[in-house]
This record gives C-alpha cells, sequence and structure tokens, in this order.
C-alpha cells in the first residue's frame, strides 16, 4: 500500500516512505472539503529520489526498449482499469467535470501511455549519414550514424490542471527513450501522480525509475531542479517560474523542455463562421475552467462583425451551467483555490477601472461552498490593457476590435507569449496565410481542436521546446553520432 491512514507515502527509490515534513491537506475546490492529505518531502529525500534515479539509471537504459513498452502498456491497462475511482480523484482535487476528468485527464494518460507502449521503428532511428567530403577532400571521407541515446535522469515538474494527463505526457516518453525520472506534482493536486506511480510499480517499473516527491514548500521543487543527478527538467507552468527554473538549469547545461503561460489571440473575421467562433472560443469558460495555457482568451475581431459576436459570446456564457462537477449537466466548475480565485477577480476589477465593460459574469454564483466565479465578458477593450495582455488563468475573455488584416496580425503577435493562436475565417486561403504569420508554436485554423501527433509548444515567453507524438522522443533524447573510416 502507498498510503495510510494519517496519509498518503512518498515514492523513493521503489519504496513507499514516510515524509519528512508530514502531511498537508488537499482541499476539493468544488466542496472547500479533505480529499486526502499529501506528503511534504525533505531536502534530503529529494537528493535520495534523485539518487535512485540515476542509480537505476544504467540498467533500464539497456533494457531493450520492447521490454521497457511492454512496462508502458501494462500500466496503461491498470490506469483504465481504475478509471472510475482515479477519474473521481481527479475530480475532487482538481475540480473538473466528471466527462474532463474521465476523458480529458484520466483518458488522455491511457492514450499516452499506450502510444509510447506502441513506438514505430522508424521513429527510434535517424537514417545513417555519409559525408561525402569535407575539409580534407576525398580521403577524409567517413561513415557517420547518428543515433538516439536517452538524456539521463528527468525532472518532470508538473502542472495542477491535469494531474493525469500532463505528468503521462511527461513520464511515458521520458521512460520509453530509456530515462529514470523524478516526478514532482503540484502541491494542489498530487494524489493523482501517486496512483499513477503505483500503476507503473505494478506494471514492473524497477526500483528507481520512477520516482514521486511532493510539498508545498518551494523548496522541494528547486532542490529537484538543483540536484547534481539530474540531467534534465520537463516543466508545465507558469512563465515567470519557468524563468527561474532556466536560470538554474543554465548553470549547470541541464537540458530543458518548458511549457509555460499563454495568451492565446483568437483573429475572428468578418466571413468567419460566427457559431463556430462562439463555440471555439466559450472553451475558455469551460475547459478546466480557463485554468489552461492554449485557451483563446484574447479575441481580436474584425469591426464589422464586432457587436455581433460580443452579444453571441455573452449569450453563451450566460447559458453555462455553474457549478458541483460532478452533476450532470455542469460545464464550468472551480477555480484550484480561494486564493486564484481572488487573483482572478482582481484582474476582472482592474479592467473596469481601464475602462472595459463586464457584459457577463465577473461574479461569484451563489453557492454555499466552493471557489466559483462565473463566465465573464470583457468589451470594450484596448490592447494595452492588463486584463487583455496578461495570462489570467479563469473563465475570463476579452474582445479587442481591428479594422484590416494587417492590423489583426500585428495585435496577434504584440504580446509576451506565442504559444497556441486562432483564426477564423471562411476564406480557409486568407486563414492559412494569415496563421503562418502569426508567432506561435501553434495554430488552429477554425478549430480550437488539437492533433496529438503534431508537435507542441511556444514561441517567446512560453517555453521552449516541443513534445507530443515523435516529438517527444526527440525532446527526451540526445543525439550521438558514430563515424568510422570510409
Amino acid at each position: 500500500m502507498s498510503a495510510v491512514s494519517d496519509g498518503q507515502r512518498l515514492f523513493v527509490g521503489g519504496a513507499w516512505a514516510e515524509p519528512d515534513g508530514g502531511h498537508y491537506e488537499v482541499v476539493d475546490p468544488a466542496t472547500e472539503e479533505t480529499v486526502g492529505w499529501a506528503p511534504e518531502a525533505s531536502s534530503e529525500q529529494v537528493r535520495s529520489a534523485c539518487e535512485a534515479a540515476r542509480e537505476a539509471f544504467d540498467a533500464w537504459s539497456r533494457t531493450p526498449a520492447g521490454e521497457r513498452a511492454a512496462v508502458l502498456g501494462r500500466a496503461a491497462d491498470i490506469i483504465r482499469g481504475h478509471l472510475g475511482p482515479y477519474a473521481d480523484l481527479a475530480r475532487a482535487e482538481t475540480g473538473a467535470t466528471t466527462g474532463t476528468a474521465r476523458a480529458m485527464q484520466v483518458g488522455v494518460a491511457v492514450a499516452r501511455f499506450r502510444r509510447y507502449a506502441t513506438v514505430e521503428p522508424a521513429e527510434w532511428a535517424i537514417p545513417p549519414q555519409i559525408n561525402e567530403a569535407g575539409p580534407m577532400g576525398k580521403a577524409g571521407v567517413m561513415g557517420a550514424l547518428a543515433v538516439r541515446q536517452p538524456v539521463g535522469v528527468v525532472a518532470c515538474i508538473t502542472s495542477y490542471n491535469n494531474p493525469w494527463a500532463n505528468p503521462a505526457g511527461k513520464v511515458a516518453p521520458a521512460l520509453a527513450m530509456g530515462n529514470t525520472v523524478v516526478v514532482k506534482p503540484a502541491p494542489q493536486d498530487p494524489l493523482s501522480v501517486y496512483r499513477m506511480a503505483e500503476a507503473l510499480e505494478a506494471a514492473g517499473a524497477p526500483a528507481g525509475v520512477v520516482n514521486v516527491v511532493s510539498g508545498r514548500d518551494v523548496g522541494v521543487g528547486e532542490a529537484v531542479v538543483a540536484s547534481p543527478d539530474v540531467d534534465m527538467v520537463s516543466f508545465t507552468g507558469s512563465t515567470a517560474v519557468g524563468q527561474r527554473i532556466g536560470e538554474v538549469c543554465g548553470r549547470d547545461m541541464k537540458r530543458q523542455l518548458m511549457e509555460l503561460g499563454g495568451k492565446g489571440a483568437a483573429v475572428v473575421f468578418e466571413d468567419a463562421d460566427v457559431g463556430s467562433a462562439v463555440a471555439g472560443i466559450g472553451t475558455t469558460f469551460s475547459f478546466y475552467s480557463g485554468q489552461i495555457c492554449t485557451a483563446p482568451t484574447r479575441v481580436l475581431v474584425q469591426r464589422g462583425l464586432y457587436d455581433r459576436l460580443v452579444e453571441e459570446l455573452a449569450a453563451y456564457a450566460g447559458r453555462l451551467k455553474v457549478g458541483d462537477p460532478s452533476e450532470p449537466g455542469t460545464v464550468v466548475g472551480p477555480l484550484i483555490t480561494a486564493e486564484h480565485r481572488a487573483r482572478v477577480e482582481s484582474y476582472v476589477e482592474l479592467a473596469r477601472k481601464e475602462g472595459a465593460t463586464v457584459v457577463a459574469g465577473g461574479e461569484r454564483p451563489p453557492l454555499e461552498r466552493g471557489f466559483y466565479l462565473t463566465p465573464t465578458l470583457l468589451a470594450d477593450c484596448t490592447h494595452d490593457m492588463r486584463a487583455v495582455r496578461e495570462e489570467i488563468f479563469g473563465p475570463v475573455v476579452s474582445v479587442v476590435p481591428f479594422d484590416e488584416e494587417e492590423e489583426g496580425i500585428a495585435l496577434a503577435n504584440d504580446s509576451d507569449y506565442g504559444l497556441i493562436d486562432y483564426v477564423w475565417s471562411g476564406d480557409v486561403a486568407r486563414a492559412f496565410r494569415v496563421a503562418r504569420r502569426l508567432r506561435a508554436g501553434g495554430v488552429g485554423v477554425n478549430t480550437v481542436g488539437r492533433n496529438m501527433e503534431a508537435p507542441f509548444g511556444g514561441f517567446k515567453k512560453s517555453g521552449v521546446g516541443r513534445d507530443v507524438g515523435s516529438y517527444a522522443l526527440h525532446a527526451y533524447s540526445e543525439v550521438q553520432a558514430i563515424v568510422w573510416p570510409g
């Protein structure tokens, strides 16, 4: 058993260990009731986890790829077999709706483990490269083979908005490539990540290959990043924290994969399908209650469509059911904590002071418990407002008008962020032309959907590197050149 009556244990070196720092309460953001008690690791326990991962690396990296893949496949089956209770836990920890917890959290985690349990041979290999000539002329022709090698020990530091899909997207490809991992989950919802560790243990992951340490103290994450046994840090979270991690990694030349903040622009032209645009932009209100970096929170709409789009977005927001995420029909659940709700509310109030009009939401619903905020639409915005420029991470959408295509592109690119932008237009050629000019790692054309094999990552302050699909295998590996006389 990984847990005892008074709290969850850490997972270090294949053993479940009592935390030196005791336990802290994990709170259901919908009910404000206790979900469980999470372990607070000490710096010494963090060091032990990193050392265990280092010790396990050599044997795991030399384990045949097929055997590593089999562990991931068995883990996927175990998680799928516990879909109901795991989804219930995820819902309680995050406030996600039942449907989201089942499909987009646990369900996506299962899919990701299966994806990297069935890696195609072509994804591993890099074609041999023969240097036909060089500075030494023909006499210097050498045979050359480029191969992929695991990076080593990977620190996986995960976000609170999805404690299943986000860790799985790091752990599964890292293990498939032969790395070992130390997972540091978000302090708000770490219990689900320990269930994932249980599944990997039961699936046959050797001791030390997977380690999980948690804590509210920022020193836990800092100790993981600074460990001399860690070769790479894969982080999902805010840009501010990512910058601090990057500074530490830079000093020791550690590999980084950073998926950071976003302030996605949705460029909506007058010829757009308004229903499609409203439904896509409306996911900011419903999907994780806007607590997602890919949300189209910054709507740039051509002036001839401005009034209609604002009206229809306001009506859409007003129809969404806000409340207990376990109840059928609930679309918008709570924010993760009372403190975060207060932060989101402060942005709404700031927008009012800066001249924006709150045309929908912006208030707490009449519910006795939970950290709820109604879907909020801000109109009469200008692009210099803080609520337009800064990541709010809540169910808040701001709308800014533009006139010509060039202005819309310029406004979209006038941002510190560049994770995912969106374009809606009935002219597909124009939509793709605009998409190519947007400074973002991904662009949705007439959709907010994602292709899970497409590279994912950001420009500018939205991150460093790309993952998902085959790109994750690249991210968690080094390229080695082997040469020989021609």
